[in-house]
């Protein structure tokens, strides 16, 4: 993200995920909570891993923005929260992704 004189506080958080397939619905599924106070910003991606011990893997990368550390710590919870739930929804659905990683390491 660019610098912003109007949002001086910033954060970017990286997520590794096993395969894109699973990075991609993690973004998906987190894209669509938009941002509550037009005093932060975030922007999600994915990303290839560069130089990853494991073939495949990609990285959700979340930017964010805010006017002042408490309103960036608030709106880093709230996403922290929605991802945790993402992450067991796709334990529990995507068990043969999960266990074929794990087999293979």
């Amino acid at each position: 993200m660019a610098t912003d004189d109007n949002f001086p506080c910033s954060l970017t958080l990286q997520v590794p995920f096993p395969d894109a397939r699973l990075a991609s619905v993690a973004l998906q599924a987190l894209r669509v909570d938009k941002e509550l106070s037009g005093l932060v910003k975030r922007e999600l991606s994915t990303v290839a891993s560069p130089g990853s011990e494991y073939a495949g893997e990609t990285i959700l990368q979340v930017d964010y923005k805010a006017t002042t550390n408490r309103m960036l710590r608030v709106a880093v919870n709230s996403f922290m929260d929605s991802l945790a739930l993402v992450l067991e929804v796709q334990e529990e659905m995507d068990v043969d992704v999960i266990e074929s990683e794990k087999a293979s390491i």
